[in-house]
């Protein structure tokens, strides 16, 4: 392969590529933190070097969209490759219609929209991807293509009628089958009709699933009962994927990091804008001790989490998107899940939904309030019992001490303060009797204090010391 990396691929993605690179449609089944976004990026240049594309469409949940923009892009996309990305929002200024124009402008050699799968649900989003894939030779890429499992959706609808107009295709997820194996369909229907033999749901359902009658509400209805043929669905997408696990990835680091943005709501806006000024006239020309600003930057801190607490210790709950975001990025994860939260109102709130969505068994958590013989159950139960999926708890409980090498992903719904309960908490699955490399997922609302505190833990810097002085209002 005649191609120069911007950044050395591991043996596993560079067998990816090998196997995809020129292929009109293609699926990448890698597991979240094998590097499945660097692998688009190359292919998505080694065609530009062919002369066969000159733009590219990602399409990718809310989440990890800008990530795309802000991270995947600039870090694997080889310099001599003249392009212009461009994040789409649904918000219009004279800025945003500039960059949206010089799309279109021949200057630059490689044109890079990039959009969250939620536009395509608008008739705006939908319009203007289409435009943009008309004006070029175009890849589009589905990012978590989970999110278009569903074939009666609008997003999935929308999608799959421009995937034709598009010279390549790529899907993109480290779990194609959330729920059952019927998931595939929409997946693979987007990238070409015909790739699995059937030009209908319905048609690819009958071959796959076994159907029983059910009278719900005084009419019958037809529900799955079980699955048939699964191997010959296996052999099948073989023929246009490329499937790997982490456990499979020898060369892999021992422990890999990715971030998922979440937005603030727009109440989540108001009140932290506001918080954030009444923070600022607390320590306005006062001379404050690092536990006062810890204290303004935790009112700050759980406003991105979704939560306030009030003067008289009441809790309200805020309109936000923590929660979605958790359960998608639990449908992209195989296996067991750590998941550290800092306030033991959310450790209650994810317990409660996990439950609704996973079953009572699927999930054990662990913090102050949980008595010794039931945290040692719980500890137990979770590394033991296959039906128990999830471990959700604060570091400040269970950051020490304990062994939960069952798990190989770790998810921090929201970070502490302090970075020795972090290094302790990642610990907690990295040691020994781990047999798997870990993936350590930290969701982060941008350009909040959320933000701030996870660049400091990744630079190991001690916050306390750090936000004392003339840095102060820097952190809030």
């Amino acid at each position: 392969m005649n191609y120069k990396f911007k950044t050395q691929p591991y043996a596993h993605q560079l067998k990816a590529l090998k196997e995809s690179w020129d292929k009109e449609e293609y699926a990448y089944f890698m597991e979240m933190g094998t590097g499945k976004s660097k692998v688009l990026v190359d292919n998505m240049a080694m065609l530009y070097d062919k002369g066969k594309i000159n733009a590219a469409l990602i399409i990718a949940p809310k989440g990890v969209y800008r990530n795309w923009y802000s991270q995947e892009i600039p870090t694997h996309l080889p310099s001599h490759v003249e392009h212009k990305t461009v994040l789409w929002t649904a918000s219009t200024s004279k800025t945003k219609d500039k960059e949206y124009q010089e799309l279109f402008n021949i200057d630059f050699d490689l044109h890079i929209l990039v959009m969250n799968v939620e536009a395509f649900s608008t008739k705006k989003g939908l319009q203007f991807a289409t435009k943009f894939i008309e004006a070029h030779k175009t890849l589009m890429a589905i990012d978590e293509s989970t999110t278009i499992k569903n074939p009666t959706a609008k997003r999935t609808k929308a999608i799959t009628i421009l995937g034709p107009k598009a010279k390549y295709r790529r899907i993109l997820t480290g779990s194609p089958v959330t729920k059952s194996p019927l998931d595939l369909y929409s997946q693979c229907n987007f990238l070409n009709t015909y790739l699995l033999g059937f030009q209908s749901y319905y048609a690819f359902r009958s071959r796959y699933a076994h159907m029983v009658s059910r009278n719900f509400g005084g009419r019958q209805v037809q529900i799955v009962s079980s699955y048939k043929r699964l191997d010959e669905l296996s052999d099948s997408l073989k023929r246009f994927s490329y499937r790997v696990l982490k456990k499979d990835c020898l060369d892999l680091p021992e422990k890999t990091y990715i971030e998922r943005q979440v937005e603030l709501t727009e109440e989540q806006q108001k009140h932290y804008a506001s918080m954030k000024q009444l923070a600022l006239a607390a320590i306005k020309g006062k001379t404050v001790t690092a536990p006062h600003v810890l204290t303004q930057l935790m009112r700050l801190h759980q406003i991105t989490c979704g939560h306030m607490k009030l003067d008289d210790n009441t809790v309200v709950d805020i309109k936000n998107n923590r929660m979605s975001e958790l359960l998608d990025t639990l449908d992209e994860t195989s296996g067991k899940v750590i998941i550290w939260a800092n306030y033991i109102y959310d450790i209650e709130k994810i317990v409660k939904e996990l439950i609704k969505k996973y079953g009572d068994e699927s999930v054990v958590d662990y913090y102050g309030a949980i008595n010794s013989e039931t945290r040692q159950k719980n500890i137990e139960d979770f590394q033991n019992n296959p039906n128990c999926r999830f471990f959700v708890g604060n570091p400040q409980t269970g950051g020490y001490g304990i062994t939960l090498t069952a798990a190989n992903t770790v998810i921090y719904y929201s970070n502490g303060y302090d970075l020795e309960k972090r290094l302790q908490s990642e610990d907690r699955a990295h040691r020994i009797g781990q047999k798997n490399i870990v993936t350590y997922i930290d969701f982060i609302a941008p350009k909040t204090v959320d933000e701030k505190i996870r660049k400091a833990l990744r630079k190991k810097i001690n916050i306390a010391s750090e936000i004392l002085g003339e840095k102060i209002e820097e952190w809030i």
